[in-house]
């Protein structure tokens, strides 16, 4: 069984920044897919940002671009999402998800593996 960690949600002003980290609990950590997606309250789960370590390609929300960064560290099995320039709209709660298989999807259901989330508010 796969687990995901996240950690680093908090308080910020807008304008800020935070980096959200997610421990793999596997030393295969190339061999995933590993994807950012966020919840709002009232809204549904969307994609922020994903990548595969192995294809050195990342891919974002179109209103993230320019402000979050996805990337991983091979050696710490941990994937990042460090967020700049945060606005009130980025409050959520943040998730990490996992897949073996190639490819990048955008929906929830692509992705097998998800951790138990971390909140992120940007107070305005």
């Amino acid at each position: 069984q796969v687990q995901l960690l996240e950690s680093g949600g908090g308080l910020v002003q807008a304008g800020g920044s935070l980096r959200l980290a997610c421990a793999l609990s596997r030393r295969t950590f190339s061999s995933y897919t590993l994807g950012w997606f966020r919840q709002a309250p009232g809204n549904e789960r969307e994609f922020v940002a994903g990548f595969r370590w192995s294809r050195d390609s990342t891919y974002y929300l179109d209103s993230v671009k320019g402000r979050f960064t996805i990337s991983g560290d091979n050696a710490k099995s941990t994937v990042y999402l460090q967020m700049n320039n945060l606005k009130p709209e980025d409050t959520a709660v943040y998730y990490c998800a996992a897949r073996v298989e190639f490819g990048v999807p955008r929906d929830v259901a692509g992705y097998k593996y998800w951790g138990q989330g971390t909140k992120v508010t940007v107070s305005s």
